[in-house]
């Protein structure tokens, strides 16, 4: 993993626009750490939109509807959910000026956030990056079983009503793996991104079905 670390000035929205078309991204040490890095990693997690993959007993879950699904209600409060120490993971690489670029870059309209919510109360979700063709996802929570897995399959429902061709995880997990997700070299990545960046996506087209459940406009909200 390459990185190069960024020290005094603010991180501003331009910085991060640029950066992820150059297949970087920005991290920090700790929740407390003010300064960040950049990182480009030598082998990347991604998604070919239409090879994504619904295990079955997620599908079952998606049409249950045990949460509602909202998109772009709550973004920062997605964020401090994503940053919110878990089980596993007592540290988190979201300090405030990765909060408040990332919440400034969505105000912008190019950082979007697909949050699940139960009983009035937001349960799980997750934010990332738009540009053209390619998706950004940056981080995930659930308080709930199953909550961010369902917000991940009503995302790329989203992205693939959207025409959008690759959703970008950073990194490769085995958790990952499932959904259809591989891990190529960096070289593949950016040939992967250049192609998404020629094209032209739309976050707000809205599927008609998710793992063949028929979507309202409802339970499918957007600000």
């Amino acid at each position: 993993m390459q990185s190069d670390s960024v020290r005094g000035s603010a991180l501003s929205t331009e910085d991060l626009l640029k950066a992820y078309t150059l297949g970087y991204f920005p991290m920090s040490e700790a929740h407390d750490d003010p300064d960040v890095f950049w990182v480009l990693p030598e082998y990347r997690g991604v998604l070919r939109i239409g090879e994504f993959h619904i295990p079955k007993s997620l599908k079952k879950a998606v049409r249950q509807d045990r949460v509602e699904i909202r998109v772009d209600t709550a973004f920062r409060e997605t964020m401090i959910g994503c940053a919110a120490p878990a089980t596993g993971r007592e540290e988190t690489w979201i300090n405030e000026r990765i909060l408040e670029t990332y919440c400034a870059l969505h105000r912008q309209g190019h950082a979007h956030s697909v949050e699940a919510w139960l009983d009035g109360e937001l349960v799980g979700g997750l934010y990332g990056v738009s540009i053209n063709g390619a998706f950004f996802g940056e981080s995930m929570f659930s308080r709930v079983t199953d909550a961010s897995k369902i917000a991940l399959v009503h995302l790329v429902g989203r992205l693939t009503a959207g025409g959008y061709t690759l959703l970008d995880t950073q990194f490769y997990t085995p958790h990952l793996g499932q959904f259809g997700i591989s891990e190529v070299p960096k070289a593949r990545y950016q040939k992967l991104l250049d192609e998404a960046l020629s094209t032209r996506g739309n976050f707000f087209a809205l599927p008609r079905q998710i793992a063949g459940s028929t979507i309202l406009q409802s339970t499918t909200q957007t600000s």
